[in-house]
């Protein structure tokens, strides 16, 4: 006769005590079970994204740690949510119930620096912006510049393909990435890419862990490419009456200048940025726009984009050849999320569309707002089409947050109506689990997860999350 129902629950619930103790055994005050300890590790930055009850805590110190960690995971089926500062944006570090969340933070060596071959080698843990200030002792920087950049990890950036201001001329992470080293779910270690500028041999496993958000191996090292330091940048900020000719002008200034960045803000965001910073900016106008270009030119690129600016009727334009004045600029769009929470819960979005299409999603992106009854301050990474309509509504209200979900729908299917995608750099998680549809076809959905079960047979790597 068959296992009863509590018959087999039981089995696998003895099953993952007898994998969580030998753990314990095997790797000793590293594994924590304390739920209040556990209670700090449920989730990441998406309030709103489901997450479970994990059964235990590893703070893996080492390579050694990981392997350990995966191969009683995998022998005993205990899914595994790997995370290092929890600064995500969709619930991919979000516990499972019945997991081991396996933290790599305290992995946070740079291994080394090499201005010879113009790379560094770290740990996941070591945070984004540590390496960049590293790298500038040997006169290179590190491109990548996610707004969480102080305090996000390296290991973080990988495993969802950050972006940042910087993508329009520097591109994302996984275009920074030379080579991983990584331990799939019984506990092998591979590496996948190469410092060598060229290298065609066998498939890119570098690109396939890159953007993977924890679910084809745990990455315990990185070799990333870093870059001679760019000339001082110049800076434009332009003030629009209208959020379609704030767009206009951003498309025109791509298409005409070798631009660094350019970024966006709308009315409802410059206003919470003013309100609190007291930068005294246009809070009256529309929209803000800033772009930069670190190109030998950059005065010149800059004096071309003044002249779009004002071909597209912006009320105020403001040039700069002063670094620490553009820096400061740039630090109010970085403000952009905080300033919105002081308003009250935020739902962020990030969503991407072909460029000539932004004019059309910020319009949409307005009408959504309006319909819903719903204030969306949206800014973003405009120069590579990368939005963040943000949501501002009051959860205590059953009406506010059902009002707030279906704008959040709404506005990742007009992006994907406009030919983009349900998400430019935060990654699918659990926050975009029902989206993934829209976004992939059934014959790739299903690819993706051969590919995944070539990694991770028993399915014990971030289980549900991403496709």
């Amino acid at each position: 006769m068959g296992q009863s129902e509590g018959q087999l629950g039981h089995q696998i619930e003895h099953g993952v005590d007898e994998g969580l103790e030998r753990l314990e055994r095997a790797l000793g005050r590293a594994v924590v079970r304390d739920p209040h300890v556990l209670t700090g590790f449920v989730r990441d930055q998406a309030a709103l994204a489901p997450a479970g009850v994990p059964a235990a805590l590893v703070r893996a110190r080492s390579e050694d740690d990981v392997i350990a960690t995966l191969r009683l995971a995998n022998a005993h089926g205990i899914p595994v949510v790997t995370r290092a500062a929890g600064t995500g944006l969709a619930g991919g570090a979000n516990a499972i119930d019945g997991c081991i969340v396996l933290s790599v933070a305290a992995m946070d060596r740079i291994v080394g620096i090499d201005p010879l071959t113009r790379t560094a080698e770290v740990e996941p843990g070591v945070i984004n912006g540590r390496l960049a200030a590293a790298a500038v002792e040997h006169g290179l920087f590190y491109a990548p510049d996610p707004a969480s950049r102080e305090i996000s990890t390296i290991g973080g950036n990988i495993a969802t393909n950050a972006g940042g201001s910087c993508c329009l001329k520097y591109g994302v992470t996984g275009d920074h990435v030379a080579a991983l080293r990584a331990v799939l779910a019984d506990g092998t270690v591979i590496r996948a890419g190469s410092i060598t500028t060229k290298d065609v041999a066998g498939l890119d496993l570098k690109r396939l862990l890159v953007g993977s958000e924890g679910t084809l191996a745990v990455i315990v090292r990185a070799t990333v490419r870093l870059l001679p330091v760019p000339p001082p940048a110049s800076t434009l900020v332009a003030f629009f009456s209208s959020v379609r000719e704030a767009a206009e002008a951003i498309v025109a200034m791509e298409a005409r200048a070798a631009l660094s960045l350019i970024e966006v803000m709308d009315r409802v965001t410059v206003g919470a940025v003013d309100a609190m910073t007291g930068m005294q900016l246009d809070t009256e106008a529309a929209a803000m726009v800033l772009v930069q270009s670190d190109a030998p030119n950059a005065a010149e690129v800059i004096a071309t984009c003044e002249r779009v600016c004002v071909d597209h009727h912006a009320r105020d334009v403001v040039c700069s050849d002063d670094p620490e004045e553009g820096r400061m600029l740039l630090q109010a769009r970085r403000m952009a999320l905080p300033a919105l929470e002081r308003l009250g819960t935020t739902l962020l979005d990030d969503i991407a569309v072909p460029k000539p299409r932004l004019p059309e999603m910020f319009e949409r992106a307005v009408a959504i707002g309006a319909r819903h009854g719903l204030v969306i301050g949206t800014f973003g990474h405009a120069g590579d089409g990368n939005l963040h309509p943000t949501i501002v509504f009051d959860p205590r209200d059953e009406a506010s947050t059902r009002a707030a979900h279906a704008a959040f729908d709404e506005l990742v299917r007009a992006a994907v109506e406009l030919g983009g995608t349900i998400t430019g750099e935060h990654g699918v998680g659990t926050l975009k689990q029902r989206y993934v549809g829209w976004a992939l076809g059934e014959a790739e959905r299903a690819l993706m997860q051969r590919i995944k079960r070539a990694f991770d047979p028993n399915g014990i790597l971030n289980p549900g999350k991403g496709y």
